[in-house]
């Protein structure tokens, strides 16, 4: 299997599920592809042991990157030299340079953020809403609810799991890979379209687009108020909020967080939630829900960013029951990543998809479409 660290990454990443070449065969972690990911960590918080070799009394000064890469199969030495960079390969407990020699008995580790026990990816027999497959990728309809890939309490169930056991009999893929085949993500929340590599090639290919901000990705978000412009552009760094890592925040002074980019067009006002699409030109995590609400425009029932109560609208406890109804309608954000183009990597013709409005979401729009029509008619008075 050919594993590897994340070239230019900032913690230990991409060294997964390798295999040792001598004694026990440990497995690695692998780590957010990108800085922006809430399960990212500092190399100061907890660490696990993934691998541990002790030099015998007889082993000559050998830097340790050549070391590590005689034992573990299918690492290069430059992939390890930035592993060292990140803090991840220890000598006696102490984290050091790519360029240190072992000496006998040095006890040479190394740690990632989890335990090994959190990277068995299981294929498993969920089903899958494919909206279009061939023999290089997948587009995939994701329903809400449903976490992408494993990670912090949610190790089965997931997207990956059901990749996994769909792509079992492909060749050239990693099963192992805790991202099987994704080349980008959206929240568990938020349903819609996913894109799908069935092999490495497909793979780097698709992810260059990315990238490069060459797809096209448009999602439908009803949000809190009344958006008076018919259509804008959202621009400010975003990053984790330092007050509540669970959040990612707009940072205005622009030192902060990454560049962030989407633009959005009106699609129906009404009054106290308007009906809106965005289309990114970057992809942030959570971009479109912190981008919003950076504007005043919480998305509807984003618990996470305070759109699950009542922002907008009259105090009458009878609203307030219509809103609440709303929400157990649709029980989560409401955002659905709609549309999805792209160049197809062995043909090289663009393509496009689109995918309905999920049921919660057409179900809550209605009503408020039923509660505006009444409010205007002077048949609702809440």
């Amino acid at each position: 299997m050919n594993r590897s660290f994340k070239r230019g990454a900032t913690s230990c990443e991409e060294l997964k599920h390798v295999h040792v070449k001598e004694e026990a065969p440990y497995d690695i972690q692998d780590f957010p592809e990108d800085e922006d990911e809430l399960t990212g960590i500092s190399a100061q918080e907890e660490k696990f042991e993934h691998f541990r070799f002790v030099a015998d009394k007889g082993q000559s000064l050998l830097r340790i990157d050549k070391f590590l890469s005689d034992r573990i199969e299918g690492i290069s030495r430059n992939r390890i030299q930035q592993a060292a960079d990140a803090l991840c390969i220890l000598v006696n407990g102490i984290a050091v340079k790519s360029s240190y020699r072992v000496k006998p008995l040095d006890v040479v580790t190394v740690v990632m953020d989890r335990p090994r026990r959190e990277l068995e990816i299981l294929p498993e027999d969920i089903p899958l809403n494919i909206v279009y497959e061939d023999n290089d990728l997948m587009v995939i309809n994701k329903p809400p609810g449903m976490v992408v890939h494993p990670g912090h309490g949610n190790y089965t169930g997931t997207l990956v799991n059901a990749i996994a056991f769909h792509l079992k009999y492909e060749h050239g893929m990693d099963m192992t890979d805790p991202r099987l085949g994704l080349v980008h993500r959206i929240d568990k929340d938020t349903s819609g379209l996913l894109l799908i590599a069935k092999t490495p090639d497909a793979k780097t290919y698709l992810s260059a687009q990315f990238f490069n901000k060459t797809t096209k990705r448009r999602y439908t978000a009803l949000v809190w108020g009344n958006v008076t412009s018919d259509e804008g552009t959202i621009t400010g760094n975003i990053g984790r909020n330092p007050k509540d890592r669970m959040q990612m925040r707009v940072f205005t002074d622009g030192e902060q967080g990454k560049p962030a980019v989407t633009h959005y067009k009106v699609l129906e006002r009404f009054g106290y939630v308007t009906l809106v699409q965005c289309e990114l030109e970057t992809g942030r995590t959570h971009q479109i829900r912190v981008h919003m609400k950076h504007i005043g425009h919480t998305l509807f029932n984003d618990e996470r960013y305070g759109g699950n109560e009542v922002l907008r609208g009259t105090h009458f406890a009878k609203y307030k029951q219509f809103v609440y109804n709303c929400f157990t309608v649709c029980p989560r954000q409401c955002l659905h990543a709609q549309t999805l183009g792209f160049i197809h990597p062995r043909t090289r013709k663009e393509m496009f998809f689109e995918s309905e409005l999920p049921q919660d979401m057409q179900e809550v729009i209605g009503r408020w479409r039923t509660y505006t029509a009444a409010r205007e008619t002077g048949e609702q008075q809440i």
